[in-house]
């Protein structure tokens, strides 16, 4: 019994590795996919945090947000429009640095409160993350764009999207349980 809790531990924190892992190859894919859409190309970005948060639960969305952004900071290309558009801590502290931290904020957040929810609670619960991205996002684009242009540049092209892929997540929560199950083994 003695060697099956002692050997319990090292093969839980290698699921959890795996899960991180898993979940930073899943974010820096879902950056990397530009779908076309009015008025601007889209990423699944928003999707993948927002499915994450759902899925694997706040401490682990939580954790593989920062393996996500520690592997940008150090120079991997994983966020949208890397390389070209700069790679490491110069390309965090862009215009589009707010809305990486915001999505760590909101795995968080969306992931606590989705948590045992129904569909229309994990739909709040998405939309609140989105606000909290949004919120960071502008906040920091601010240091980047004009007051009067802000919400054109940084929210109006993007919502619509963002709307829409939160749908998607809403749609696939019909699958949460399973992948709980598979998580939790």
């Amino acid at each position: 019994m003695t060697a099956l809790v002692v050997g319990a531990a090292p093969l839980r924190a290698a699921r959890i590795l795996a899960v991180i892992l898993s979940g930073t190859l899943l974010l820096t894919l879902a950056a990397k996919i530009q779908i076309p859409f009015w008025p601007v190309p889209m990423t699944l970005h928003t999707l993948a945090v927002m499915a994450l948060a759902l899925a694997a639960g706040p401490r682990l969305a939580v954790a593989t947000l920062l393996g996500y952004l520690a592997a940008g900071a150090a120079g991997f290309p994983v966020f949208s429009g890397t390389p070209e558009r700069g790679l490491g801590l110069a390309y965090m502290a862009g215009p589009t640095g707010g809305y990486l931290a915001g999505y760590l904020i909101a795995a968080g957040l969306v992931g606590a409160l989705a948590a045992g929810r129904g569909l229309l609670g994990r739909v709040a619960a998405m939309l609140a993350g989105l606000t909290v991205i949004y919120a960071h996002g502008l906040a920091w684009l601010a240091l980047f764009v004009p007051a009067d242009r802000l919400l054109a540049v940084g929210l109006a092209p993007f919502l619509l999207g963002d709307l829409v892929k939160v749908g998607l997540a809403a749609a696939g929560a019909s699958a949460l349980p399973a992948l709980r199950r598979a998580v939790a083994r």
